[in-house]
C-alpha cells in the first residue's frame, strides 16, 4: 500500500537498559547454563543499551488518515494535538495510551496498523484473542523449559526505537489461566512511572518502556478492568457512513491501483464506488482483489459492478482487516 513519505528527525539516543547490569547477569546466567538467556544477555550486551526517540517533523504527517480513515476522525484530532506538542518542545512523539471500541469490521485494526506506519518508529502487533498466558507481554522465567522474553522485551531489545508503536488488538477478548492474565503486565506498563523500570521475566533487568505508544483495540469494554480503561484515551469508533464508505474506497482502490501494474484506471466509476462502498469496512480489500481478478478474467481493464457479484471470496475467520 502506498504510504505519503514520512518526514521523521531523530530527536536523541535514550539508554534504555544498563549495560554494567547486563555483565552482572552475564555472570549468572553462565553459572546457571542457561544457554538462551546468556545469549539474550550477549546481544543486549552487544547492541548496547542506546536506542532512538523520534519526534515528528510535520503537523501533517497523518492528515491523510482522514481519507483513508474517516469515521476516525476525532482520534486523527487528538493526535494531531500531541503532533503539534512534540513539535512546539522539539519533543519525542508521546501520547497517551488509546483504546479503540467498536462493533467488528468497521476497520479499527486497520487503523492501527495505518497510523503506526505513519509514526514510523517501527511497531509491533499483537493479537490478544490468541493470548493463552499471560508472559506473553512480560516474558516468562528463565527457570521454565522454552522460556523466552515478551513481546514487549523482545520489542524494546531488537528494535531501533525507544518509542515504538505496540498495537494490542481485540484486548477484551484476552483469555487463558486467571492465575496467569495476559493483562496484567498493563497496570505498569501503561504508567510512565512504573513503566520506566519494567522488568521482562525472562531478562530479569530493568528496562524502561515508559515512552512505548500504545494502541489498543476492542470490541466490547465490559470485560476490560476499570484500571485499564482508566489508563487510556477511550474513543467510541462509529460505523463509517455513506459518505465515510465512499472516501474509504475511493482511497483503497486508488492505493491498490498505484501499488500495482495492472493496467486499471486511477479512478473507478462512480457506480463501482457505490457497490464497493456497500461493503463492511473489513471486507472492502479482499472484494475488490477478487473484482480486479474478475475483470482480468473477462479481458477488461476496468471494473463493473457486476464484477463484485462474482468477487465472492471464501470464509475467512479474521476479525477486523
Amino acid at each position: 500500500m502506498a504510504h505519503p513519505d514520512i518526514r521523521l528527525a531523530v530527536a536523541e539516543e535514550r539508554t534504555i537498559y544498563d549495560v554494567a547490569a547486563i555483565d552482572r547477569a552475564l555472570d549468572e546466567a553462565a553459572s546457571n547454563r542457561n544457554e538462551a538467556l546468556a545469549a539474550l544477555y550477549e546481544k543486549m550486551k552487544q547492541r548496547g543499551g542506546g536506542r532512538f526517540l523520534v519526534r515528528p517533523s510535520g503537523p501533517d504527517m497523518i492528515d491523510d488518515l482522514y481519507d483513508s480513515c474517516p469515521n476516525f476522525a476525532e482520534v486523527i484530532d487528538d493526535l494531531k494535538k500531541y503532533i503539534a506538542l512534540s513539535l512546539a518542545g522539539n519533543e519525542p512523539m508521546s501520547f497517551t495510551p488509546i483504546l479503540l471500541l467498536g462493533e467488528p469490521g468497521i476497520g479499527k485494526t486497520h487503523f492501527a496498523r495505518e497510523l503506526a506506519a505513519r509514526l514510523g518508529t517501527g511497531h509491533e502487533f499483537v493479537s490478544m484473542s490468541a493470548l493463552t498466558a499471560g508472559w506473553i507481554l512480560s516474558g516468562a522465567s528463565a527457570q521454565w523449559n522454552n522460556a523466552k522474553p515478551g513481546k514487549v522485551a523482545h520489542t524494546l531489545v531488537h528494535g531501533d526505537f525507544a518509542n515504538p508503536v505496540v498495537v494490542l488488538d481485540e484486548v477484551d477478548k484476552a483469555g487463558g489461566d486467571s492465575r496467569y492474565d495476559p493483562m496484567g503486565a498493563l497496570y505498569s506498563l501503561l504508567e510512565k512511572d512504573t513503566a520506566r523500570a519494567f522488568k521482562d521475566e525472562f531478562v530479569d533487568i530493568d528496562i524502561d518502556a515508559s515512552h512505548i505508544l500504545w494502541v489498543t483495540t476492542a470490541n466490547d469494554e465490559r470485560s476490560i478492568p476499570e484500571p485499564i480503561l482508566n489508563r487510556m484515551n477511550v474513543y467510541e469508533v462509529p460505523r463509517p457512513d455513506r459518505d465515510a464508505s465512499l472516501a474509504i474506497a475511493r482511497t483503497l482502490y486508488g492505493e491498490i491501483v498505484a501499488d500495482h501494474d495492472w493496467g486499471f484506471p486511477p479512478e473507478a466509476d462512480d457506480a463501482v464506488l457505490e457497490c464497493l462502498a456497500a461493503l463492511p469496512p473489513r471486507d472492502m480489500k479482499k472484494r475488490l482483489l477478487a473484482a480486479f481478478g474478475t475483470a482480468k478474467l473477462a479481458g477488461r481493464n476496468w471494473l463493473e459492478t457486476r464484477d463484485f457479484d462474482q468477487a465472492r471470496t471464501g470464509r475467512s475467520r479474521k476479525i477486523g482487516f
